[in-house]
């Protein structure tokens, strides 16, 4: 479908990469992965043709189109969500507007027996199977279908485009992408601008999508359910794996030993060689033997490592101060913003020391409620009290915005810190990759992941006893959320999250606050304890709504047969003895692998024992395969027992 062939890309005389050649195949998923700044956004934008490499070709079958969602978008829209969306349709819209004034122009005429008559009515009929060969007959309730699963609601429809934020506007976007159903999807970090439900409907989407799928993202959950192949761009190269990014992370540590492996015994051979050659240089008697190795020396294809980036921010939060038992409360809460009502009657309570996830919807009300709590939004009705002597360290959702452009890295620092933390800046600074060059930049000049990690900086020169992140790993690599969430496994005081990743809130919370329809609803376990009682509350409604009479309030006869009935009868007792045979295997194995979760757990609240395991991200892609592999047999064991 894509072959790519010898693509360089130079900026200011480096290159992002160069001579860079692989195929895209018609049913591949390809997940981008490398360090920010790596070109993989520069690759997309080339894929789509908006820009062009410095040499090299790409081949596209004739045909066929690429549909791209790039990492931010601006538009000036002046229609409402649902004229928008369907602009996606603009072939079969064309196709409608014709064949209606085509029908319209044949029930007007009466030469039904003229040579005029019959091609009209023939273009009538090649129009039609066009028409409905594109989907046409039913683009309004597939549009309908994509925007609520992307998270609108029906009523949103109506509504000018310009009433919602760039990020609604961006799902705006990726609905039309996946309406037209372009034969190549490029997206570049789609799940910035989704929930956690928008996002598991979206790899359920793109799971039966017929065409190639190429796509950036930082949360490894999704690149998890959605790719089968990992192309990774490092230093200017890529290596292809065929296979998804957790295993990939493990096939690239085992290939980068086996290549170190060969390449120290290829260095001892050569060695040996040489010293061969040295010693008898100068003897007639072992002129051939010596130019014999020379000749081997000269045809050895010489085996190089791949260089294993291991640079990664280095932190650890300041012990969190003592404080009062409870640390927030709230009661018949109601918050908004003038006319806007978000959050209705809340109740919450946290207790010292307790981890919770915000999660639901963007727009539910999770940051309305942050924002509450930290005092930058007054209540409505009702009150919000924190506890004895809480001290709050607080990360906003545009945080990394709200550095001042003007001042460099090392005055962001410098006018917050005090006392002995002073002499400490550079170090600081340097333990979140602000090379000794990088602290004179001017922020107006970082990328959106250094301006993350400037302001995850700051947050550490101030002891505080609650936590509170509203999406902090936006813009953060792999390797940053990784050391990010270590972190915070060892923090030791309250903290709140609000994120839609799950593979970053896993395990950092022991319970789980959904925002809803004004309200809150609480759930005990982290994020996929949360999502498992989510899908198991679906379950249950599908099946009550199953067993509910038929409209004519008749149920189903039974059958009268004897013989029938014990047919089914024998039928039912071996499908059941079959389901407690799976069941119970199911469980063994469930409890086996949780044993072994629970190993690396122990081993990732350990960092001095384990620094070189951390830091690699071997226990991490070890904890994941384990976590999809429970997740896997949970919803098979519900399905089992369902």
């Amino acid at each position: 479908m894509i072959a790519i062939n010898n693509l360089s890309v130079n900026f200011t005389g480096d290159y992002l990469f160069k001579n860079v050649s692989f195929v895209v195949g018609d049913r591949d998923r390809i997940g981008l992965v490398g360090k920010n700044g790596a070109g993989k956004s520069t690759l997309l934008k080339i894929l789509h043709k908006i820009q062009e490499p410095e040499s090299g070709e790409i081949t596209i079958t004739a045909g066929h189109r690429t549909g791209y969602l790039p990492q931010e978008l601006y538009g000036h829209y002046e229609t409402d969500i649902w004229e928008e969306t369907l602009s996606a349709f603009e072939e079969q819209r064309n196709l409608e507007r014709k064949i209606n004034r085509i029908a319209q122009e044949l029930s007007d005429r009466t030469d039904y027996e003229t040579e005029g008559y019959a091609k009209l009515a023939q273009s009538l009929s090649d129009l039609t199977d066009r028409f409905h060969q594109l989907g046409g007959a039913t683009m309004e309730g597939d549009a309908e279908k994509v925007l609520i699963g992307l998270g609108f609601r029906k009523e949103d429809f109506p509504r000018p485009m310009k009433e919602f934020s760039n990020g609604w506007q961006m799902r705006v976007s990726l609905a039309k992408i996946l309406l037209q159903k372009p034969e190549v999807i490029l997206l570049d970090e789609p799940t910035n601008h989704l929930d956690i439900e928008s996002i598991q409907w979206l790899e359920d989407y793109l799971a039966n999508y017929e065409g190639a799928l190429i796509l950036v993202s930082h949360d490894r959950a999704f690149l998890d359910r959605v790719t089968n192949r990992t192309i990774e761009i490092t230093f200017g190269n890529i290596q292809d794996y065929k296979c998804s990014y957790s295993e990939y992370v493990q096939q690239r540590l085992e290939r980068i030993e086996a290549q170190q492996n060969a390449y120290e015994n290829q260095q001892k051979e050569i060695a040996q060689i040489e010293k061969f050659i040295e010693r008898f240089r100068y003897k007639a008697t072992k002129a051939k033997q010596v130019q014999s190795r020379l000749k081997l020396l000269d045809k050895m294809d010489k085996i190089e490592v791949d260089d294993l980036d291991n640079s990664h921010i280095s932190f650890r939060f300041p012990p969190a101060p003592h404080s009062g038992r409870v640390t927030v409360e709230t009661e018949h809460l109601t918050l908004g913003y003038g006319e806007l009502e978000v959050l209705k009657d809340i109740d919450f309570h946290m207790e010292r020391g307790e981890r919770i996830a915000f999660v639901g919807r963007n727009g539910e009300g999770k940051s309305t409620l942050v924002k509450a709590i930290v005092g930058e939004l007054a209540p409505q009705s009702g009150s919000i009290k924190l506890g004895h002597q809480v001290v709050i360290g607080y990360y906003a959702q545009n945080q990394a915005l709200m550095l001042n452009p003007n001042k460099t890295v090392f005055q962001t620092i410098d006018e917050v810190a005090v006392g002995d933390i002073r002499p400490k800046i550079r170090t600081i600074l340097g333990s979140f990759l602000f090379s000794t060059e990088d602290t004179e930049k001017k922020v107006s000049v970082l990328s959106g992941g250094e301006k993350a990690r400037l302001a995850l900086a700051k947050l550490l020169l101030s002891p505080f006893n609650l936590l509170i992140l509203d999406e902090p790993t936006n813009h953060l690599d792999m390797q940053s959320k990784d050391v990010l969430k270590n972190a915070l496994l060892q923090y030791a005081g309250s903290m709140i999250l609000v994120s839609h990743d799950r593979d970053f809130l896993q395990g950092l919370s022991g319970k789980v606050v959904e925002f809803r329809d004004h309200g809150i609803k609480t759930y005990l376990g982290d994020v996929y304890d949360f999502l498992e009682k989510k899908k198991i509350d679906s379950f249950n409604a599908l099946q009550q709504a199953a067993k509910k009479p038929t409209a004519g309030g008749e149920v189903p006869a039974k059958a009268s047969s004897n013989k029938q009935q014990y047919e089914q009868r024998k039928a039912a007792d071996a499908a059941e003895r079959k389901r407690n045979n799976k069941a119970r295997k199911l469980e063994e194995e469930i409890a086996e692998l949780t044993r072994q979760k629970l190993e690396i757990e122990a081993k990732l609240a350990m960092p001095e024992q384990f620094a070189e395991q951390i830091a690699s991200g071997e226990l991490y892609a070890e904890y994941q395969r384990l976590q999809k592999l429970i997740e896997d047999k949970e919803w098979e064991w519900l399905e089992v027992n369902g």
